[in-house]
């Protein structure tokens, strides 16, 4: 797979500015890089591109350390270890991934060919665009009067438990990731608090509950109300309703408050949307023309999103594609048992 990227991590390559290919597949998570496999194996010239500087979309940024159980076929597996799975299938047909640059616009070629451009000024031409850009981009919701500290000890994400071995932590919010990542380093911290200013969480059931065998310390009704230290984050007052505040040393603060989604220039491509999704017909297609959705980013009726689903849509987008491109092809594109035999 040739990658090009502005962040670190990935190999850089030079590029033509004016790129052409079969599909061009806009987003790098797990539907996208399935994507790009499925497209190889109908034989199409594909580019994958992403705002993100690594691949693997929500799972790298959010939760690589985190067990996923709902794919088909795996009990269980780390975000990190199923996206780069995915990786090594997708490179099986050697697509072009581009990564750290986020899609602007969409322009139509003199014959009506889609022409994606780049915010570093590339365009790719393509028979057909895929858009499996989950969520859009997303942004943290700030810790209030924690900006200051951003980078000297108050994070939003845990792409690494081990980075934080024998640290004080504090963990702020009621969902999910705040929870998943109090499980993750409890065994490595030298101490988790976790604090949410409601008296129950949103997360998981269960795994608030597991949360009892952990040692970790979990404050509901608590809010953080101030931050202080030197040339790094060293304390945090932690306010608990009707009782004294306390002052509790930290070396990093984890604000798990959740997220603001943003489709950013898609809005503007003339899609019709439902809240921040894309409406698509059984084909995948959506209302403008050679422009197919598939994965969280798309909605239709009876949807459930999960990321098995986003791989079914995602292979009926490109299979599609692929006969749209050419009606010759039949829609099936055969097993890949019958490509070894």
């Amino acid at each position: 797979m040739t990658a090009t990227a502005t962040g670190k991590g990935v190999n850089s390559v030079q590029r033509e500015p004016r790129i052409r290919t079969d599909v061009v597949i806009v987003g790098a998570g797990p539907v996208g890089l399935y994507g790009a496999y499925c497209a190889g194996f109908r034989g199409l010239r594909t580019v994958v591109v992403d705002a993100l500087a690594e691949p693997g979309g929500q799972i790298s940024a959010l939760y690589p350390e985190k067990e996923v159980r709902d794919v088909a076929g795996i009990p269980r597996e780390r975000g990190r270890g199923l996206v780069s799975a995915l990786l090594e299938q997708a490179s099986t047909y050697g697509p072009e991934l581009l990564l750290g640059c986020r899609v602007l616009r969409l322009d139509r070629a003199a014959d009506g060919t889609p022409v994606v451009g780049l915010c570093d000024g590339t365009e790719i031409e393509a028979g057909a665009v895929v858009l499996t850009a989950g969520i859009g981009t997303f942004t943290p919701r700030p810790l209030p009067g924690g900006q200051e500290w951003e980078g000297r000890g108050l994070r939003y994400f845990v792409p690494d438990p081990a980075g934080h071995r024998g640290e004080r932590i504090v963990i702020a919010g009621g969902g999910d990731s705040a929870v998943d990542w109090a499980h993750a380093l409890a065994p490595v911290a030298h101490s988790v608090v976790l604090v949410h200013r409601r008296d129950r969480f949103r997360a998981h059931a269960a795994n608030v509950t597991a949360l009892a065998g952990t040692g970790v310390e979990v404050l509901t009704g608590t809010e953080i109300v101030a931050l202080e230290g030197d040339d790094r984050l060293r304390t945090v007052t932690l306010r608990t309703r009707g009782e004294p505040d306390r002052v509790t040393e930290v070396d990093t603060v984890i604000a798990a408050l959740g997220f603001v989604s943003d489709l950013g220039p898609l809005a503007e491509w003339g899609l019709e949307l439902r809240g921040r999704a894309v409406l698509v017909d059984q084909r995948m297609r959506t209302t403008v023309p050679r422009v197919y959705a598939a994965g969280d980013l798309a909605d239709h009726e009876g949807k459930v999103r999960l990321m098995s689903v986003g791989f079914g849509e995602v292979a009926t987008a490109v299979g599609n594609a692929a006969v749209e491109l050419d009606p010759a092809r039949t829609l099936f594109p055969g097993h890949s048992t019958d490509e070894q035999a």
